[in-house]
């Protein structure tokens, strides 16, 4: 059978492929290398961090994790707001991720190396 027959056969059958479905679960729907800044959903239950206000002010996409009560989310709504960028609650039932907070770009690479807060409220573990 030529080959993309067989392809179109699979997508009709099992949906299109997507591509990296666990890093996009662990980071609101995004890839990795587009994120600027990340934290757990331990540290946005605490404050408002500096360091996304800044980032939010250059001009970003802002991914909420959806687990979490409006009420914690509310103060980066309120800055992305302000700032006027776009934000999206994320609510997957399906995955469960450490993450309550992504900025990313909505479409470059930017590939920072360090991504995370480190702070005494910082911990991947869910």
């Amino acid at each position: 059978m030529d080959k993309e027959i067989k392809q179109a056969l699979e997508a009709g059958i099992h949906g299109t492929p997507e591509l990296k479905p666990a890093e996009k679960a662990l980071y609101l729907s995004t890839f990795r290398e587009r994120v600027y800044v990340a934290l757990t959903k331990r540290q946005v239950a605490q404050k408002l961090y500096p360091s996304v206000k800044n980032e939010m002010s250059r001009g970003r996409v802002l991914l909420l994790n959806g687990d979490l009560p409006y009420s914690m989310l509310s103060k980066y709504i309120k800055e992305a707001n302000k700032a006027s960028i776009p934000f999206t609650i994320i609510n997957d039932k399906e995955t469960d991720t450490p993450l309550g907070l992504v900025l990313a770009s909505k479409d470059d690479a930017v590939n920072r190396e360090e991504i995370f807060v480190r702070d005494e409220y910082f911990s991947l573990d869910t």
